[in-house]
């Protein structure tokens, strides 16, 4: 097996922004609170509980009971929700959309990253507790990014008609997606347990977000995990006053546009601010609010209301006001006593642009973790790569430069001619010099040949690789079929595949490899032999 690891920075999967926030570039040092180490997690401790509102606990393990009311809980969990009273006990959260039957691979790494990590501080700081926090997604609207998954190379999609918050969606027509996952399992106890999974799931609860709930119980329940739901007006009414800021003052329409601006230039902004960043939310509606001509607006209906009309709606009904991508991270660090947020490299930036957010409400910003990575391989990729004599930093390249590079390396003779264009280069300098010295007017036709030189040697290197190339060919199709295996369309596994396409071939030991091999502190792909 290659023994080389590829870090984020490297493997040309994180945007400039990520890059330069895990290189703890100076400049950035502004838009974090601090950096993941194990040292900082005590000075996080320390601020966070002097900054969190304690009063908020007794809220929060209330509206969890209500939410885990019904459905079959772990020992585990029901302890961690009850040490969420305790003012020693703080969190580390994740946060995901409602993907049917998890969608891809990287659901489960963001929560094993998150248990691990709290597994990992609970053996540091002792005197501490520490609860695995997952945030479903449930007020998000976009059906099409959660209603389907991959199992090997198929796509399986929930065909159905979506307003509104996803966690209020009815499950039916989900029985109709089980038979084609089904006929796609095949046979098997490996099979039967997915089967019965989804079934248990989808078909035995009423909406997406309850499903999505015993979902995630049945596969990290017995690790302490706690789900929580933000669509709750308990928990809504602890965050009435900053959506009365948002609404009157509009802040963080201000606040963040400066952040942007200053970062514009130098990076791809993720998410942009609206003037009012809150929707308006019922079971079939999910609409921004705008302000226009002095009245608040529901944007696509006939709603509107003066300032003292949608105020007094806020107090009597909260559940109605859903924060958008800008507000949620605030919204969630008001509730919970977190420490910090694990995501992936797109979600780490945007939260880069929101600190100065925090720092008007003195709302602590949580330390920022970049989730696990994985590339999950079989014994026989592992053994072909060894064969091939591939590293993973070969298999993360570019295609075509690997197609190159292993030529190269496999040719009898060097096809690198840099050494005599180098020595092309060195002639020619002579060449102008006596040019310059004896007559001026032959220094155009010196680098015209020059050019010229060069090109030829150029085009005699690309005709000799390419003829390398037919002699090495059949290595070269192994090479290539490998990578498009592991990094499929030149993309990451863990972007598209489903877990349980791995699950049925390793004997259910999937999960149980992950808790084993993540280190959630270590910013580099973890390869997973299978």
């Amino acid at each position: 097996m290659p023994t080389d690891c590829v870090s984020y920075q490297k493997s040309g999967y994180f945007t400039k922004l990520t890059v330069d926030y895990l290189n703890e570039k100076p400049e950035l040092k502004s838009l974090y609170n601090r950096f993941p180490t194990m040292k900082n997690f005590n000075d996080q401790v320390e601020e966070k509980a002097q900054n969190y509102q304690e009063n908020n606990r007794k809220i929060l393990v209330t509206a969890l009971e209500n939410q885990y009311n019904g459905i079959k809980v772990s020992e585990t969990t029901l302890n961690n929700i009850k040490l969420l009273n305790n003012k020693k006990t703080f969190t580390v959260t994740t946060g995901h959309q409602l993907n049917l039957f998890t969608g891809p691979l990287y659901f489960l790494y963001k929560i094993v990253s998150t248990i691990n990590l709290c597994s990992t501080l609970k053996k540091e700081y002792p005197a501490y507790d520490f609860v695995p926090i997952y945030w479903m997604a449930t007020e998000d609207h976009d059906f099409e990014e959660v209603n389907h998954f991959h199992f090997k190379n198929v796509k399986i999609n929930w065909d159905k008609e979506s307003h509104g918050p996803v966690g209020r969606l009815s499950t039916e027509g989900l029985k109709d997606v089980l038979e084609v996952f089904a006929s796609k399992l095949g046979i098997g106890e490996n099979a039967k347990y997915l089967k019965e999974l989804f079934e248990n799931s989808y078909l035995k609860h009423s909406n997406l977000a309850d499903a999505t709930r015993f979902l995630a119980s049945e596969l990290f329940g017995d690790k302490g995990l706690v789900i929580l739901d933000g669509d709750d007006k308990t928990l809504k009414q602890l965050f009435i006053p900053f959506v009365k800021e948002e609404l009157i003052n509009k802040t963080t329409f201000k606040i963040v546009s400066e952040t942007n601006n200053q970062l514009k230039n130098d990076y791809e902004i993720q998410v942009n601010p609206r003037e009012i960043n809150l929707f308006y939310i019922e079971d079939t509606v999910r609409e921004r609010i705008i302000f226009e001509n002095n009245m608040f607006k529901i944007n696509n209906t006939k709603l509107e209301f003066s300032e003292k009309e949608i105020l007094e709606l806020l107090e009597k009904n909260p559940e109605k006001f859903s924060p958008n991508v800008i507000l949620r991270p605030l919204y969630e660090e008001v509730l919970l006593p977190n420490l910090c947020y694990i995501g992936g490299g797109g979600e780490i930036a945007y939260w880069l642009q929101l600190k100065s957010t925090f720092e008007i409400y003195k709302i602590t910003f949580p330390i920022l973790l970049v989730r696990n990575s994985v590339v999950l391989a079989t014994e026989k990729q592992i053994k072909k790569a060894d064969k091939l004599n591939l590293s993973w930093k070969d298999l993360f390249s570019n295609q075509q430069e690997l197609f190159n590079y292993k030529t190269k390396e496999f040719s009898k003779f060097n096809i690198d001619f840099s050494e005599q264009k180098e020595h092309l280069k060195q002639q020619f300098e002579k060449l102008l010099l006596i040019a310059n010295q004896t007559d001026k007017s032959f220094i155009g036709a010196v680098k015209a040949q020059q050019t010229k030189q060069i090109k030829g040697l150029e085009n005699l290197e690309k005709r000799l690789l390419k003829a390398e190339k037919r002699v090495h060919v059949e290595k070269l199709e192994q090479i290539i079929l490998l990578q498009n295996e592991l990094l499929p369309n030149q993309g990451l596994q863990e972007r598209k595949a489903n877990f349980s396409e791995f699950y049925i071939d390793v004997n259910g030991r999937l999960i149980e490899k992950l808790f084993q091999e993540l280190k959630p502190l270590e910013p580099n792909f973890t390869i997973i032999s299978m």
